[in-house]
Formats: structure tokens, C-alpha cells, sequence
């Protein structure tokens, strides 16, 4: 296991030797950050890079070598960028990802001009990848299996991201590929989360209907019915940190308890790790996702490569990562010129997966609960009644947990080849907010063990309503109010708050919603009681009120 003090290290020195290299500024993190157990941060997730053929005799800088040439993907003639992977029937994994020629007279930034799109093939999720077929132009390159069994593939082409966010569909990893673009509708959503360069690095994942969750490079979040059909903007502002930062790069994968997101500060070299219910409304777990060095040997060494980006996950039946895949470059990637030492690949690392755990007491903790009881389910190539150090575990909220804190486990009971838990019924600190806790420990060897579990009381698919602009007409006020969610809404509030010279808020409206099915729609029509000035322009706050999840605010203008 990465020890983190030595990885911390080694990014300071590496800061500080290059604080004149404009693509790194040291941020300062949280002091608190220190105290944090293993498990704690999402890098201690990474594991040691499988071995393969070590050569040193290579391209690229000093500290990447020795390296693992059979590991991803990479060719003394190609800079490969980006890229994840899916296992097919045929059990070998194709990866798509994009790439140039390292002959380009641009060097890397001649991704701008000369991008091109591969499938490649391996008999294994680490490697070797071969290229089998070049799709043509583009960058950024991420592929999705939809619904009805067709193959998306997301990327980008020319200079102006909107109009050419682009996407290739075939009913066949073979082919024939048809060229399509992105329908991308911003519900009147402020642009700046949905406009622009945002659409370099969008990424995907699936929710249980078979429709599509989209994250943008800005962090907004989007919705497709389908994958194909448009993509309506939800949010209405970004869900990442609100920490200083420069954030791209993110990646998103739904598992069998939560949706879950990485983004990258590109320049302050350090990622954050994101969990939501609903994807929708998000947390941000203190610790580092990932930041340069996390692809080590079993016996130490690293691939210290100079950047780690385009990060994509590989999943397991029950949506786990297990395997995390980067587009890494040795150096500053403007010195990187045309047929030099410097160059890029993509590289894969295997993740600890964690736990498969379920809540076994099924009612909502309250001051009569004497114990909760967490399942631990046995897999093939874990036995949990063997394996875990029953004494190391804490269990509950990441906040506690993570600093080594949380609800003790006073026993463990055999069930089967499962092991229940039992921990004490205080200090895990779960509330009305709380969907997913979590679980830290070891194994009797001294390995990290990780899991989070959903709690049988909470409702983890539900409607997600926002409104649209209104639209003033004839006297008369139109808001039209969408259904996002999977399920049927039950019928609630919409209010509609204006602000005075002062700011203070001034309530207009609070009218009811009738229900509105999935992917629905309806009109609420309605005369305003304020006297409004002719050519004036009100700022208004829009939310619709629900039981289970937190409103979004939705904040416009209106002329009159």
C-alpha cells in the first residue's frame, strides 16, 4: 500500500523544484488532512501495479523508467491520451481512446490539430492494448454501452466544443460507426456551466433505468433519457469543491450503493473524490483522490510520471472500481516537441474494490437502538470471517470514520461464509443527511478494508423536479416544471421569491404541483397579485420543495 507521508513528499520537492512551471501551483491543503487513516483518502484504494516486461531503455523522463511496457498502452510513434475500457462477450476488454503522432510538428499541443480515435484490444484489463481499427478524428475519447445495447462514443472535435460535441453509435464494437452531435438543451441555465470549452471533458455513467447521467467539465450535471436523445442541464451550479482550483478531468460511475465522481486540479496537482444519492446533490470527502506517483511496483518504485489525467474507472458486475486507467505524460506537456524523448501513454492500476456490505438492522437508529448490525458478504477471493480484523473496524459517517473515529465493533457472528458485525449503537453520527456510511478497518494481515452500505429506510430513487424559466405573457405567468427523476413525483410546492432594492427576499408565489411522471412535464399558469413595473427587470429564486432530497434553487430574471 502507498504509504502517504512518502507520496506528500514527494510532490512537495516536486512543487517546489518546479514553482516556475506555470501548469503547477502549490495549494496549500487542509492541516486536518494528516490525521486521516488509511482508507481515509481514495488514493489508499490504489494497489500495486501488476507485473510485466521492465524495460529501461525507453522514452521519457528518468523517473518513469524503469517501467512496465506491457501495462496500457503505448507506441514510440503515437502520444496516447485518455481513454477507458469494456469487457465484452468476447472476455477481452477494448479500450478507446485518442491519440497523435509523435512526429506532429506541434509536439502534445498537436492534439488540437491532429487528434485521432482508436479501439484498441487486449486479452486482460492491464494489458498490453493493441490498436485494432482507427475510428477517425477526435479527442477525449470515452465510450458507453446504452440501454438498447449500442455502443456511444463520446468525444470532441474542432474548435468550438458546443457545436461539435460529438458522438459515434454502432450496434457492434465492429462497426460500421455513424457520426452524430450531442443535443444539448440548457434549460435556461446560466451558460457559463454549460457553454464553451466545458464540453471537452464530459464523462457518463448509467442509472437503473437505463438512462444517462452526464458530468461537464464545469460541473453541471445533465440528464438524456436515452444517451442519445438531448441532454437537459439540471443543475445550476458546479458540484465540485469550492476550494481554489483549476477542475477538469472529472470521471463519474454509479455502484450498487451510490454515485461517485473524481475531478482533477490540474494545476495544483491534487483530485477530490465526490459521492451523491441521487447524482445530483453531492459530498466531498476530506482526503486526496489521487495526485503524481500513485502507480507503484510491489517492490516500491514508482512511475513517477510528470501528470496523471483523463482518470476513467473500470467496473465489476456490482459497479465497483477496480482497476483505474490515466493518460499520464513525463513532462510539462509544451515541452514535449515533435519526435523527442517526451511523450504520452495510458496506464492501468488495480483498485481495492471494497467490501460488499449490508445493513442488517432495517429500522432508523433512534435512542432504543442497542446495536447495528452490518453484513460483510464473502466473495471468491475474500473470506471474511478469516480475513477481518474484527477489532480495527469503525463504522459511520466518512467524516468520523475517515479520522479513525466512529462506532466500535464489539463482535463478529458467522452466516454462512458472511460475517455480521456487530458495533455499538452511538459515535457513528448518522442523520436524516446521511445515505451511504461507511466502514474502515483491517484485514488480520494489516491490509486497508473499505465499504459503504445503503440503509434500508432511505429512498435512493426519486423524482428530481426544477422549473424552467417563466415566461411573462399578456398579464398572465407560464412556469414550466420537469421531472428529471425515474419515478413519479408526488404532488408539492412550487415557490417563486423575488428580491427588494435591499436584497431581502419577497415571496411571490406558492402554488402547487401536480404529479409529474418520469421524464414529464407540466404548465402552471397563473396571474401575479404584484404590481410590476413595465421594462423593469426582477431577479427571482425559484424552488420546489420535496420531502426526500434538497431542492435546487434556481435563480433567473424576468423582464417585463
Amino acid at each position: 500500500m502507498i504509504k502517504l507521508n512518502l507520496i506528500f513528499f514527494l510532490i512537495i520537492i516536486s512543487l517546489k523544484v518546479s514553482f516556475i512551471d506555470a501548469q503547477i501551483v502549490y495549494r496549500p491543503l487542509p492541516a486536518e488532512w494528516e490525521n486521516l487513516v488509511s482508507g481515509g483518502n481514495f488514493m489508499d484504494r490504489f494497489l500495486p501495479m501488476p507485473k510485466g516486461t521492465l524495460e529501461k531503455d525507453l522514452w521519457g523522463a528518468y523517473a518513469t523508467r524503469p517501467r512496465y511496457v506491457d501495462n496500457g498502452i503505448e507506441d514510440d510513434s503515437i502520444s496516447f491520451w485518455g481513454g477507458n475500457i469494456i469487457k465484452e462477450v468476447d472476455n477481452k476488454y477494448h479500450m478507446f481512446l485518442c491519440g497523435w503522432p509523435e512526429d506532429n510538428p506541434e509536439g502534445h499541443m498537436g492534439y488540437k490539430t491532429y487528434s485521432t480515435q482508436y479501439h484498441a484490444v487486449s486479452e486482460n484489463s492491464i494489458g498490453p492494448f493493441k490498436v485494432k481499427e482507427v475510428l477517425g478524428e477526435g479527442h477525449n475519447t470515452e465510450i458507453l454501452q446504452l440501454k438498447d445495447g449500442k455502443y456511444m462514443v463520446y468525444h470532441v472535435t474542432g474548435s468550438n466544443p458546443e457545436k461539435h460535441c460529438n458522438y459515434l453509435l454502432s450496434e457492434s464494437l465492429e462497426g460500421p460507426w455513424e457520426k452524430h452531435v450531442f443535443q444539448l438543451d440548457k434549460r435556461d441555465r446560466e451558460t457559463r456551466l454549460g457553454g464553451g470549452t466545458w464540453f471537452h471533458n464530459m464523462t457518463f455513467t448509467k442509472r437503473e433505468d437505463g438512462s444517462v447521467l452526464m458530468m461537464s467539465r464545469m460541473g453541471s450535471i445533465w440528464v438524456s433519457k436515452t444517451g442519445t436523445s438531448p441532454y437537459h442541464l439540471i443543475t445550476t451550479k458546479s458540484v465540485y469543491p469550492m476550494a481554489s482550483g483549476k477542475y477538469e478531468d472529472p470521471v463519474i460511475w454509479k455502484d450498487h450503493v451510490q454515485y461517485n465522481a473524481i475531478v482533477n486540479d490540474w494545476i495544483g496537482r491534487t483530485a477530490f473524490y465526490l459521492r451523491s444519492k441521487d447524482g445530483v446533490n453531492w459530498i466531498i470527502e476530506d482526503g486526496r483522490a489521487y495526485i503524481p506517483g500513485v502507480s507503484y511496483h510491489e517492490n516500491g518504485h514508482i512511475e513517477n510520471w510528470y501528470k496523471y489525467e483523463r482518470m476513467r474507472v473500470f467496473q465489476d458486475d456490482y459497479g465497483r472500481a477496480i482497476q483505474a486507467n490515466f493518460a499520464v505524460i513525463d513532462a510539462n506537456k509544451h515541452d514535449d516537441l515533435s519526435n523527442d524523448r517526451h511523450s504520452s501513454k495510458n496506464i492501468g492500476i488495480p483498485l481495492n474494490p471494497g467490501m460488499l456490505l449490508t445493513m442488517e438492522t432495517t429500522l432508523p437508529f433512534d435512542k432504543n437502538t442497542k446495536n447495528v448490525e452490518v453484513r460483510i458478504k464473502a466473495e471468491a477471493n475474500f473470506k471474511p470471517i478469516n480475513e477481518v480484523d474484527i477489532e480495527s473496524l469503525r463504522f459511520g459517517v466518512h467524516s468520523e470514520v475517515n479520522y479513525g473515529r466512529g462506532a466500535k465493533a464489539l463482535k463478529g457472528i458467522p452466516d454462512g461464509a458472511d460475517l455480521i458485525v456487530v458495533f455499538e449503537a452511538n459515535n457513528h453520527y448518522i442523520n436524516e443527511d446521511v445515505f451511504a456510511p461507511k466502514i474502515l478497518g483491517k484485514t488480520k494481515k494489516g491490509d486497508m478494508l473499505f465499504g459503504y452500505c445503503r440503509l434500508p429506510w432511505v429512498s435512493y430513487i426519486e423524482p428530481i423536479l426544477s422549473a424552467r424559466k417563466p415566461v411573462f405573457k399578456k398579464g398572465k405567468l407560464t412556469i414550466v416544471v420537469e421531472n428529471h427523476g425515474q419515478v413519479s413525483s408526488k404532488p408539492t410546492y412550487l415557490t417563486l421569491n423575488s428580491f427588494d432594492v435591499n436584497g431581502k427576499s419577497q415571496e411571490w408565489i406558492n402554488i402547487p404541483v401536480p404529479v409529474i411522471k418520469p421524464y414529464g412535464k407540466t404548465e402552471l399558469k397563473l396571474t401575479l397579485m404584484e404590481k410590476l413595473i413595465k421594462g423593469k427587470t426582477y431577479p427571482v429564486a425559484i424552488k420546489i420543495l420535496s420531502r426526500d432530497s434538497k431542492p435546487v434553487l434556481f435563480r433567473t430574471k424576468l423582464n417585463f
